[in-house]
């Protein structure tokens, strides 16, 4: 059964969700038979990478707010994101466009490491501050990751994987999406948000039911309220 997943890299909710729904999957006894995708979209597709500034300060001239409530916002961010054991260094963020981090995603996914990559890229952008929209860091990761560095230096180069990343977005729009993460279960049951464990859980466990049975899925008690998200105007 598929589950798929559309995300931003920059997106703080979405590496939490990604944490939740992996604790979620690491429970269920099939998860064996559950194929993730990861599908592209973009929060600020408009967004000037400047690596001058980091996130607090890219936060407090965006929203008009003081620099101490940009890191408030981004502290309590942090504060979710440590009780799934990730260490968000917002200090070190840096607001980055992040088109040619999904390209980098669409080419991983050739090589079937495509949640290796997903993993690796999060990581390097909320927690050692690296520019994602710089293709010689791409290049590096990809290094790490073992995929194939000459076809990847050729793919990120020629702005390769561009349409697929367009066409992500456009399915997403679609679909009614407003703010990510959303997770899709076999194509007929969505969860939007950073959700509860149990949330995920259930979601798998039913849609799982029905995949296999090819029966209506039932409502998820609780699913239909909205877990944390970013929105495409960057709020968080």
């Amino acid at each position: 059964m598929k589950v798929e997943i559309w995300s931003d890299v920059m997106c703080p909710w979405c590496y939490v969700g990604k944490r939740r729904f992996e604790k979620a999957l690491a429970q269920f006894p099939q998860a064996d038979q559950i194929e993730v995708e990861w599908k592209s979209f973009q929060l600020m597709p408009g967004l000037k990478t400047d690596a001058s500034v980091n996130i607090n300060e890219f936060l407090a001239r965006e929203k008009g707010v003081s620099l101490d409530q940009a890191k408030q916002m981004n502290d309590q961010v942090s504060q979710v994101a440590a009780s799934v054991g990730l260490n968000y260094q917002f200090d070190k963020v840096v607001p980055a466009n992040t088109f040619n981090a999904h390209r980098f995603l669409h080419f991983a996914k050739t090589q079937g490491k495509q949640n290796e990559a997903k993993e690796r890229l999060m990581h390097a952008f909320f927690i050692e501050g690296k520019n994602l929209d710089d293709k010689a860091v791409l290049l590096e990761l990809g290094k790490e990751l073992g995929l194939a560095e000459e076809a990847l230096t050729k793919a990120i180069n020629e702005e390769s994987f561009a349409n697929e990343v367009v066409s992500d977005i456009a399915e997403g729009q679609k679909l009614g999406l407003s703010g990510v993460p959303f997770f899709v279960f076999n194509r007929k049951y969505g969860v939007s948000g950073a959700q509860e464990t149990g949330v995920f859980l259930r979601a798998i466990e039913e849609s799982f039911a029905d995949w296999k049975n090819n029966q209506p899925l039932t409502d998820i008690k609780g699913s239909d309220s909205h877990g944390h998200s970013c929105g495409h105007d960057g709020c968080c």
